[in-house]
């Protein structure tokens, strides 16, 4: 019997991890234990509760006005005397946040095990995003499992000096998520709003866009907006003050255009499902616009998601107020390129990415996932 400890703390963690929570608890051989840091304490409780994950330890470090020093500093704090009183055999972490590069410090300073989901993701700039590329950096350092989402992302731990034996093509268990949120009966009066225009999803709230660039990028999706009154922007506000700032100086009082609360995973997944298009700075939703055939626009200059702009699924704007204004027309009124983002095949996955990482961790699949099929799917070598 294997323990397993799952750790996590913000909202984008929670939707990844949460069928590899599920695919775990259903197998015989192993004991997984449920750690949330609670850094994003609203959010991360309602994908808990819309999954049905009870933790077994919650560290609730979140503090008002937190910095990723402090967040650090306490998951280190909290999270020591737990590892040492359980003693996983696995310590798994997702991602690039502050959760996931405290815990998988203070497990390798425990000498416990690290695997890594969504491993080799980069853009080998530190500042953007930052801090995640640091964090993801620091992970590859101390982890024995990788499991990369896609063949690039295993490619950039290669050439990293990473143990090709450690490194395993699983997919994006995002892909897995979507599986079970998104629903044909889904109705919700946003849609209502909605109800015979093109409906927009805008999110925004890159830390290193915060300020003047993020005020370009919005007065951007303003001028659009003023522009053609056939569309309806949703903008669901991160909590970020800084970004609620920003949001509600620029794009208040235009008639098309609702703000709103954070969303809960459910809401917006449909949503997302039923849009025309998506402008965001967000790493998740790059992946879960790709997956769902919905058209994204990327506001950042640069992405650790290379295969979705590869695949003509994503398109990558900048963050220069005319370069997004440009790229947003053009996909409002170019139905030939609509149609090509559409329709492409997306690269990350065929939602069975946790049935893979629990076969590998558990020891019913030695060799894990090294090639992909036809279609761009990864497969399983026996």
């Amino acid at each position: 019997m294997q323990t397993i400890m799952i750790i996590f703390g913000t909202r984008p963690e929670a939707i990844k991890m949460a069928p590899l929570v599920t695919e775990l608890s259903h197998r015989k051989n192993c004991r997984p234990l449920l750690c949330v840091s609670g850094q994003h304490r609203r959010m991360l409780d309602e994908v808990l509760c819309a999954f049905a994950m009870r933790p077994d330890y919650d560290l609730n470090i979140m503090r008002e006005n937190q910095s990723p020093v402090g967040v650090t500093a306490r998951i280190l704090e909290a999270l020591e005397p737990i590892l040492r009183d359980t003693r996983p055999d696995t310590v798994l972490v997702h991602g690039d946040t502050a959760t996931a590069q405290a815990a998988a410090l203070c497990a390798f300073l425990a000498g416990i095990p690290i695997g890594h989901v969504e491993a080799g993701l980069r853009t080998y700039d530190m500042r953007h995003p930052f801090p995640e590329e640091f964090n993801r950096r620091a992970i590859s350092l101390v982890a024995r499992w990788h499991f990369a989402p896609t063949e690039e992302a295993a490619s950039n731990l290669r050439r990293e000096g990473v143990c090709r034996d450690n490194i395993f093509v699983t997919g994006n268990t995002v892909v897995d998520a979507l599986r079970s949120t998104v629903r044909p009966d889904f109705s919700h009066p946003l849609l209502s709003w909605a109800e015979g225009r093109r409906l927009i999803l805008l999110t925004t709230h890159r830390h290193e866009s915060i300020g003047p660039t993020m005020r370009g990028m919005l007065r951007a999706v303003a001028r659009v907006a003023s522009e053609h009154t056939d569309i309806a922007i949703l903008c669901p506000l991160h909590p970020n003050p800084a970004v609620r700032s920003v949001a509600g100086q620029v794009l208040s009082g235009i008639p098309n255009l609702r703000i709103t609360d954070p969303l809960g995973v459910t809401e917006f997944h449909n949503l997302l499902a039923r849009s025309f298009l998506v402008l965001t700075d967000s790493g998740g939703v790059q992946e879960e616009a790709a997956s769902l055939g919905i058209p994204a626009l990327v506001l950042r200059d640069k992405t650790e998601r290379p295969e979705g702009i590869r695949a003509g699924a994503l398109r990558l704007t900048g963050t220069a107020e005319e370069d997004v204004y440009r790229n947003f027309l053009l996909l409002l009124k170019d139905p030939k390129i609509y149609r090509h983002m559409a329709e492409t095949t997306h690269p990350y996955g065929d939602g069975r990415a946790a049935v893979r990482i629990a076969d590998i961790l558990l020891g019913e699949q030695i060799c894990g996932v090294r090639d992909k099929e036809p279609n761009g799917n990864p497969v399983v070598q026996e």
